[in-house]
């Protein structure tokens, strides 16, 4: 298993789900929902989403954001952020124009995505002059970047001794607090990786926060409609008999090692938001499938586990 090489179709489905979540988000920011002034070099025209899909990555994205924030005012910038299945995310890029950039980025994912995100940096001037500085060094090669502070390497996420070797070639360090986050990855990964994966991590970064984003409940009749529908798309979800309630999902997490563990669905997370950022959002579009996006956002859960007294705290309503 240590020696994956050849993608499957399968793999390359899953793939593909980076490239429907990065039109997504395109068209909620182009709608209003946030603003990112990055995400359109990653995907240039995009057919307008339904309401419910455009709301649903709002509360996925600001959700995210609120965990992030929570883990720098702990640490500051002297930490690490490791992206796992990153995408075209652009995280790393809205820090950069923050006082919240950090000490060192690492982002892992297939090396076809890797590849192409190189491709795309090197070619857009507004994205390689945010990691290069002025005395820098930026080098690009196999679909692997390096930089002083930024990392984007090609990684098959299901090969523990390929993620070690990544992480290291990446400047990881157990020293430093680490961010770890994992939005609908690891429910595409068999279950004996993703444990092993998991419990890497617990045991490599003793002061940590890790966020899941991914699915949830899926043993109802919504949720296998969810299940077929992927299966349908040649994206079946290897990990689904663990994406069950949020509690059982948090337990999940704190048996592999992490010392604390939370966990919501998003409906729960959607009504933690401020007031007057949930007014402005549902002012942007009308929306007529409420049950639609109830259904939906009972069916995705944002899960949060720690190591360390430093972010033992980190709550929802913090």
């Amino acid at each position: 298993m240590n020696n994956i090489r050849s993608w499957t179709a399968e793999d390359e489905a899953i793939i593909a789900t980076n490239t429907d979540a990065t039109e997504c988000k395109r068209c909620a920011v182009e709608l209003g929902y946030w603003k990112d002034e990055y995400i359109s070099y990653f995907v240039k025209h995009v057919d307008r989403k339904a309401p419910e899909i455009n709301r649903g990555y709002y509360a996925r994205v600001k959700a995210m954001e609120m965990f992030i924030h929570q883990f720098l005012e702990r640490c500051g910038t002297q930490c690490q952020i490791i992206n796992l299945g990153c995408g075209y995310d652009t995280l790393y890029w809205r820090l950069k124009d923050t006082t919240q950039a950090v000490s060192n980025f690492i982002e892992l994912d297939f090396p076809s995505v890797t590849s192409k995100k190189c491709h795309i940096i090197k070619r857009n001037k507004q994205l390689l002059e945010k990691i290069c500085k002025e005395d820098g060094e930026v080098i690009i090669r196999s679909g692997d970047l390096h930089s002083d502070g930024y990392h984007l390497l090609g990684c098959d996420l299901r090969c523990l001794g390929e993620v070690r070797r990544k992480l290291q070639a990446g400047g990881a360090s157990p020293d430093a607090p680490a961010l770890l986050l994992a939005e609908c990855v690891l429910v595409y990964l068999r279950p004996d990786a993703a444990l092993a994966l998991l419990r890497h991590l617990a045991a490599t970064f003793p002061r940590c926060v890790l966020l899941v984003y991914e699915q949830c409940n899926l043993g109802d009749k919504f949720g296998e409609i969810m299940v077929r529908n992927l299966s349908a798309r040649g994206c079946p979800l290897a990990g689904e008999a663990h994406c069950r309630e949020p509690a059982a999902q948090a337990e999940r997490l704190r048996a592999l090692g992490f010392e604390q563990a939370r966990s919501w669905d998003m409906e729960t997370v959607w009504r933690a938001l401020p007031e007057d950022d949930r007014a402005r959002v549902e002012a942007l579009e009308m929306l007529d499938e409420r049950e639609l996006l109830l259904q939906l956002n009972t069916h995705y859960a944002l899960t949060v586990a720690t190591r360390g007294a430093l972010f033992a705290d980190l709550d929802l309503n913090s």
